[in-house]
């Protein structure tokens, strides 16, 4: 993913179209002061928004502004790549206080092995050449290939190090829903790490250090659902052809060809790259709920559960007539989900974002603990991390023939590993246990209407909860015990 300088890069139509909606500021509000003093205020406060702890939604606001989220949304998310051009020092120097190349030789006395945490590569004729040593890392080689052999860094995730990296992801995955993977790229001037190619991520780019020249391409595969290589000869013309400094932001969609250089003479650059919505397609949740209701579906449905005709897995291929009653049975399940209510149940998409994403930006792990004294009756409760909480319905993993018990499950991701988030070598031991390390507490279908009133109150006093006056100091036990409730006390005058 390479970049030019501004003033060199020729721009297209829509790119100057882009750069001129970026560069437009927002409407003035009244304020005192010299026009001096009043950029520097702005511009600080631009910084503390994006650097501070508000909603995710004001999060992801302040990154990509001065565009608005609605804008974002209609315009580009999944249709056009997005350009953000901001000639704004605080914002670049926040930007290069995430990954700076500088920190890289304290980064690599942590024991980081190429393959795993860092690889080194560059592009030849074309081609990705893998330029990786074995074992650790050692920061002068690395600095050597890096200086003598144009090698670009590549460094996996560097959220499991960094904290303000993070603190950004758990915001994105609290926004999108999903799980934001990251990787940081240093390039050398005059050099390019990658081929051009295509991903299958919804992907946001951070200028950190220096400047990075981007060239973009039409889709051959739009929102492509697997990473390619494409050839030169075979992506035409760049659509967009631009320098990014540092501060400035790109988005584009997955199947997005790109390729980027750092201009010779420029110094190196520094990139950040966001990457999120990976197997989070229509056709993904269909591929999650359809085993369930079609199992769900023949516990009523007999027909469902007649043998299929002799000889059928021996055939060369389906015949018209099986195809036929497999259109029959299809339609009929639309038919139940579409006029007779049955409940679809996303189990395996919502377990894996829960399992797998970053657990709650807490550095103090007391902070997870149990808050307050156990609940009583007269109290008040809330529940805490509710970004971090997911409250399904499932069946009762004690599967039978007859009608399944439903229980409702209160996963979280409070427990879940900072350093091994979105890394891909877990050991097949970590695979294995990975049911086991899913935090969570499982409760009678009973309890469900007084879990909602918790997620959706802000405060909750303990005798207004609609539910058994004997189950209520159990269940809410459950959750303090967990860490996920805070009892703050009677509220006064509540009647």
């Amino acid at each position: 993913m390479p970049k030019i300088s501004r003033r060199a890069a020729r721009r297209s139509g829509q790119e100057e179209r882009l750069q001129r909606v970026s560069s437009a500021s927002s409407p003035a509000t009244q304020r005192s002061g010299s026009p001096q003093e009043i950029e520097q205020e702005e511009r600080l406060q631009r910084v503390s928004t994006l650097s501070s702890s508000g909603s995710p939604q004001e999060f992801f606001q302040s990154l990509i502004r001065p565009l608005d989220l609605q804008e974002f949304f209609q315009r580009f998310w999944e249709r056009q790549p997005l350009v953000l051009h901001r000639s704004d020092a605080a914002l670049a120097g926040y930007y290069g206080s995430l990954f700076p190349l500088s920190g890289l030789r304290r980064l690599c006395a942590r024991g980081l092995q190429y393959g795993t945490d860092i690889n080194t590569c560059r592009c030849v004729r074309g081609q990705k050449r893998l330029l990786n040593r074995a074992g650790a890392v050692d920061f002068c080689l690395l600095e050597r290939d890096f200086l003598e052999k144009k090698a670009t860094i590549q460094f996996h995730q560097p959220q499991r190090f960094q904290d303000e990296l993070w603190r950004i992801q758990e915001r994105l995955e609290c926004f999108f829903g999903c799980l934001v993977g990251s990787n940081v790229y240093i390039t050398p001037a005059g050099a390019q790490g990658l081929p051009p190619h295509y991903d299958d991520v919804e992907v946001l780019i951070l200028q950190l250090e220096g400047q990075k020249h981007w060239r973009l391409y039409e889709p051959t595969v739009p929102l492509a659902r697997e990473y390619s290589l494409e050839p030169e000869g075979r992506i035409g013309a760049p659509t967009h052809d631009f320098i990014l400094q540092a501060g400035d932001l790109l988005y584009f969609p997955r199947g997005t060809i790109h390729q980027a250089d750092t201009p010779a003479g420029a110094g190196h650059s520094t990139h950040l790259t966001l990457s999120t919505y990976q197997n989070m397609s229509w056709g993904d949740l269909l591929l999650d709920l359809m085993p369930g209701c079609v199992f769900d579906r023949m516990k009523t449905d007999c027909e469902l559960r007649t043998g299929l005709p002799r000889g059928l897995l021996t055939t060369p291929s389906i015949s018209p007539a099986v195809s036929h009653q497999l259109s029959v049975f299809l339609q009929r399940l639309a038919d139940v989900v579409d006029h007779q209510g049955q409940t679809l149940r996303s189990s395996s998409m919502r377990r894996d974002f829960i399992s797998h994403r970053l657990p709650p930006f807490v550095q103090d792990p007391q902070l997870l603990q149990p808050v307050g004294g156990a609940p009583a009756l007269q109290d008040t409760v809330s529940l805490r991390f509710k970004d971090h909480l997911l409250l399904t319905v499932e069946p009762s993993p004690d599967h039978t023939d007859e009608a399944t018990e439903l229980l409702v499950y209160v996963l979280h991701s409070l427990r879940n590993r900072r350093d091994t988030h979105m890394m891909m070598g877990a050991s097949d031991e970590d695979e294995d246990d990975e049911e086991s390390q899913v935090g969570g507490l499982r409760f009678p279908l009973s309890h469900l209407e007084a879990l909602q009133q918790l997620l959706v109150s802000d405060r909750v006093p303990v005798e207004d909860l609609q539910l058994q006056q004997e189950d209520k100091l159990n269940l809410l036990l459950a959750l303090w015990s967990e860490g996920l409730l805070r009892v703050t006390g009677a509220l006064e005058n509540h009647h």
